[in-house]
């Protein structure tokens, strides 16, 4: 059992989204307060406000690197190469699970549509299958992180 994993999925059950979830699992270790991260990442649920396009459990692991490995100098170009290998490196193993990286084709609705929306959530999916993306988002940027 992977704690932080499994306390990321109690998050979102709390009603924060995938992004929260997964950016809030591991931010106070780098330097990032809860608060603050649940901030940051809000905007970026429904894959991204509900576009349906990148999902928010992607975009807060992707965000989680940024935070370890990131640039913040100007002359730092090998973070930024880094951080970019990296976030590759993790997309390749989540589409490699999942087929894709992005929110619609993931959940099949289109969340951007309200009535896709309405849906969506009558039909469960959040409580089905974004659990198990946010857990298992975490448990693989947990290997990138330990790198």
């Amino acid at each position: 059992m992977n704690s932080k994993a499994d306390a990321s999925v109690e998050v979102f059950n709390k009603g924060f989204n995938c992004a929260q979830a997964v950016l809030s699992s591991h931010c106070e270790e780098y330097g990032l307060e809860d608060e603050i991260a649940k901030k940051i990442a809000c905007g970026f649920g429904g894959g991204m406000g509900h576009s349906a396009e990148t999902c928010g459990a992607v975009s807060g692991a992707l965000m989680l690197i940024g935070l370890k490995y990131g640039k913040y100098r100007e002359s730092d170009n090998e973070s930024k190469e880094k951080t970019y290998k990296l976030a590759n490196e993790y997309i390749t193993n989540f589409k490699k699970e999942y087929g894709t990286i992005n929110c619609r084709e993931l959940i099949k609705y289109d969340l951007g549509n309200e009535e896709e929306l309405i849906k969506a959530r009558a039909s469960g999916i959040f409580g089905e299958l974004c659990p198990k993306l946010i857990k298992r988002s975490v448990e693989l940027v947990e290997k990138i992180l330990n790198q």
